[in-house]
């Protein structure tokens, strides 16, 4: 009789284990993923019925949940809307968040694994769950200033550190309000949702880290100068044959300098003065002379072909692996099959302007729970040295030069030595050009790398460059700064 009764006992605390076991790991390691499942209805459901944590620049709620009377409970806000929306996204009632709202939806929400003792805690003690609440690294100044300097255009512009990858702006334009998608008129919502896609410009997307990526054009050739001179066979004075035309290998296709003549005087022209010049020629006989592999792998150093979180996903950037010379030749002044985000061409500044270590992007400084406790704290990360601190000191003052003496002229900053490249990229026969600034400030003591683009080469019947659209909104944004 002992004997069966020991065994039925055992048999009842096996089972008492294996339960206890299952929701521990339901509710502590696969508790993020079955709340992230768009099936899990009710969860979703709770999410909006407790206060959401904040979205924080410079200590201040830029998104905030406040309390409604309606089931919900709780109502999204967003202080300032347009002017963050590239940040923050937004959180809809039905339908995937965006932004940081999405890419942190789970410590937002207070349902991460890492808050799984505050929910307890909230249960025994009888306090209303809430969600940790997220301190961005945006600079409120700057991106004021950058949304202002980008006006009507449409584009991106991205400003970052260079010693610690923290980004302190982003805008998109077109953009929206994050406000009219976080109603919880779900009627109303799906109405403006739909009108917001049909609208010319696509004001969803985030061009600073996504979208229909635009060619870099000539912002590559700092990319190209780095690589020439990682392989130790070139130097800022090597030689490169300057013409007025080069036809393609293989092809009918003719390469013209922007000025439909030579790289300066002489048969001809040096590396550096190919880039302060912002000549194609020598670029692309240079990219033709270069092998494909190393091309490919210097910028990937800087970032291309990496996918990246911020922690909000960033369409990875494309360079790719031309093995046909006369597509690498294209490809080597930023044309052919190149595309970048001006999240990426802020790294190449920011990498360049660093002493050629790219420090990985972030757009976070820390997560906090409700009770004030560190939850996640982020640190400068090294995402690669993408070329010697000697070469990028070399190309750095090529940067400078061309501000200082060449093509990027409406970058200067009275007192401050600005470095920077222009770019204006083709998008095919009759297309506008994708109108592109990239530098860094002060030259002396780098402490921010900006990148602008304007797409449609600055709107409909202009036909500008990025000297004369790109650079002054980078001028604005760096006088901002600077300034403060």
């Amino acid at each position: 009789m002992n004997r069966e009764i020991k065994r039925v006992s055992m048999i009842v605390l096996a089972m008492f284990v294996a339960l206890l076991v299952s929701t521990s790991i339901l509710q502590v390691f696969q508790a993020d993923a079955l709340t992230a499942d768009a099936r899990n209805s009710r969860a979703r459901n709770d999410s909006y019925s407790q206060q959401r944590g904040a979205i924080l620049v410079a200590g201040q709620p830029v998104a905030q949940s406040v309390p409604s009377d309606d089931v919900y409970k709780f109502q999204r806000v967003y202080s300032n809307g347009p002017l963050y929306s590239s940040v923050t996204g937004f959180f809809p009632i039905n339908g995937q968040p965006t932004g940081l709202e999405g890419a942190l939806n789970d410590k937002l929400s207070g349902s991460s694994n890492s808050q799984f003792f505050d929910r307890v805690n909230a249960i025994l003690t009888g306090k209303n769950p809430q969600g940790a609440s997220v301190e961005t690294t945006i600079d409120p100044v700057a991106q004021q200033a950058a949304y202002d300097a980008l006006g009507n255009y449409q584009g991106a512009v991205v400003l970052m550190e260079p010693k610690t990858g923290r980004i302190l702006a982003m805008v998109s334009k077109p953009n929206y309000d994050p406000n009219t998608l976080a109603s919880h008129d779900t009627k109303q919502v799906n109405a403006l949702y739909q009108q917001l896609l049909d609208t010319p410009g696509d004001p969803l997307i985030n061009r600073t880290i996504g979208g229909d990526l635009n060619p870099p054009g000539s912002t590559f050739k700092p990319v190209m100068s780095a690589t020439a001179f990682g392989t130790g066979d070139y130097t800022i004075d090597s030689q490169l044959p300057n013409l007025a035309a080069l036809q393609l290998p293989g092809t009918n296709t003719i390469v013209k300098n922007d000025n439909f003549s030579t790289c300066g005087p002489g048969e001809t022209v040096s590396i550096e003065t190919a880039q302060i010049l912002s000549c194609n020629i020598p670029f692309a006989e240079l990219g033709i002379q270069l092998e494909p592999q190393t091309i490919k792998t210097q910028a990937e150093k800087f970032g291309f072909n990496q996918k990246l979180n911020i922690p909000i996903p960033v369409e990875p950037s494309v360079y790719p692996l031309y093995t046909d010379p006369a597509q690498r030749a294209q490809g080597s002044f930023g044309q052919q099959s190149d595309r970048a985000t001006p999240l990426q061409m802020a790294m190449v500044s920011a990498g360049i302007a660093n002493g050629g270590k790219v420090m990985y992007p972030n757009l976070v400084d820390s997560i906090r729970s409700a009770n004030l406790q560190t939850l996640q704290s982020f640190q400068p990360q090294e995402l690669d040295q993408a070329t010697s601190q000697e070469n990028a000191d070399t190309i750095k003052q090529m940067m400078v030069d061309g501000v200082d003496h060449g093509v990027a002229s409406n970058a200067r900053i009275d007192g401050v030595k600005v470095g920077g490249k222009t770019g204006t990229a083709q998008n095919g026969v009759n297309q506008p050009y994708s109108l592109w600034f990239t530098g860094f400030a002060p030259a002396d003591d780098p402490q921010f790398a900006v990148a602008v683009v304007v797409e449609n080469g600055g709107g409909q019947g202009q036909s500008g460059s990025g000297n004369s659209i790109a650079a002054p909104i980078a001028r604005k944004v760096l006088e901002a700064v600077l300034n403060k």
